[in-house]
Order: structure tokens, then sequence, then C-alpha cells
């Protein structure tokens, strides 16, 4: 059976194609639009929403791109199955990705503080000797399950009310792209094992192999934040998928 249109909350504080993405990932989360479900055609969410085809197409272009959709040409536009997958190539919210599935999200603040960074980790954030910086440290589960340990610390030049926030509410990455916008990204990837005190928070054995993201992000050319992304291998994996260009298009 097809979902129900889908009724705009007016009082979001979000651009109007975000809150349309919110209440798309709402209804996967709640089981309202199932895995492989067909979601309604641009025209019936115009019609429902009231809004215009412009704000639906972006909305579901985005989730498209994202995996949360598959628009399958001349059929319709699914919702995608579940795949515990963080993506190498993109960077995204942890709980959109969890959303998207149908599970739920939920984080744990470890630590949330400000610190004074020296000598490599200073040069790593690209802050002077001495330089006040906030540092979190964040616990991301799926349906209660610890999936991902975040350690992350942030410029607060570039985000000054960092440390104000309630995290369990919002994550440091949707918080960091409403106040910094994301222009650059870099992942490195390794597999660890994890720490004594990090596996207590993951709920994993010694033997647990983990993978092991480093994460930088830029905002118009400054660099915004510098994190360490923890994720137990039998609990997640981490893809994407690229397209090699003929010799001839590389510039």
């Amino acid at each position: 059976m097809d979902p129900q249109p889908l009724t705009l909350t007016l009082d979001e504080p979000l651009p109007l194609y975000r809150r349309v993405k919110a209440m798309i990932l709402r209804s996967i989360e709640t089981g309202e639009w199932p895995a492989n479900g067909r979601v309604p055609s641009e025209n019936e969410l115009v019609r429902s929403l009231g809004i215009s085809r412009m704000t639906i197409h972006r909305a579901l272009r985005e989730l498209t791109e994202a995996g949360v959709l598959v628009r399958v040409q001349g059929v319709g536009t699914f919702v995608a199955g579940a795949k515990p997958e963080a993506p190498l190539m993109e960077i995204r919210s942890i709980a959109d990705d969890v959303r998207a599935r149908g599970h739920a999200h939920s984080a744990a603040v470890v630590l949330l503080r400000p610190e004074t960074l020296t000598g490599e980790a200073a040069a790593r954030l690209e802050v002077p000797d001495g330089a006040a910086v906030a540092h979190s440290v964040l616990i991301h589960h799926e349906d209660g399950v610890p999936i991902l340990l975040e350690d992350r610390f942030v410029r607060l030049e570039t985000a000054p009310h960092y440390l104000a926030q309630d995290f369990t509410r919002i994550t440091p990455h949707d918080y960091l792209m409403q106040q910094a916008p994301l222009s650059e990204g870099e992942h490195v990837v390794e597999a660890v094992l994890a720490e004594p005190w990090e596996r207590e928070h993951l709920r994993i054995g010694r033997h647990e192999p983990c993978l092991l993201v480093h994460r930088r992000t830029w905002s118009a050319g400054r660099l915004v934040s510098v994190a360490r992304l923890l994720f137990p291998g039998s609990r997640y994996r981490i893809g994407g998928r690229f397209t090699r260009r003929p010799a001839s298009a590389v510039p």
C-alpha cells in the first residue's frame, strides 16, 4: 500500500526543502514508509504539501544521492533497503543514516569541554600552540547498540557556541553544518584495536577489530574540525562508489 501524504510542520526552524527531508526521514523511521516501499511522486507531494515542485525535487534528489531513496526510471521512487554502512566518499550525519534505515538513533555525551592544544594536535587543527578549542566525545547508538565513538576537536572561532549545545538532541555534524557549511573534507581510514576506555563505551571485546576514520572538514577554505570516528568492525562497514573518468577527461 502506498504511504500516506506528508503534512508539513511549519514551525521547524529549517529551510523548506530540509523540512521535507526531515519528514521523509521521520516517515521511514516510524515505519510508515517501509524499506523498498514506493514513496509519493513529486506531483503527489506538491499537491499534498502545497509547496513548489523545485523544493520537492531538491529534497528527493538529495535523499537519493545520500542513498536513502532509490529512483527507478519509469517506475517511481522507493525507500532504499537498510545497509549498515558508513560513507567513505561522503560526509553525512550518522543520525540521518541510522534513521534512513528505519532505526532509532541516540547519542551519549562522554566529554564536552574546552581544551588547550599544543604540538602535533595543534598543528593538525591548524591553530597556534596554546590555542583554546572545543573537545567532544560522543557515543552514537542504533536501537540502543553503540556503533560509533566520535572524538572531535573544533576551532571555536568557527563555532563559538559549540560547547553550549545539547548533543543528545543535535549531532555535532548537523550543528557544524549550520554554523560553518562544509566546503571540503578529508578521510584517512585504518584498521585498529580500540583502547580500553573506547572498548568500554562501545561494549566490545579487546580483540574486536575496528575501523578508524580520521576526518578533517573545512568551510570556505578554513579548517573547522578534526575528528576520530571509531566503528566496531562487527557492527558497521565503510564503503563508497566512484567512477573513473577517461584519461582524456582528466584535467
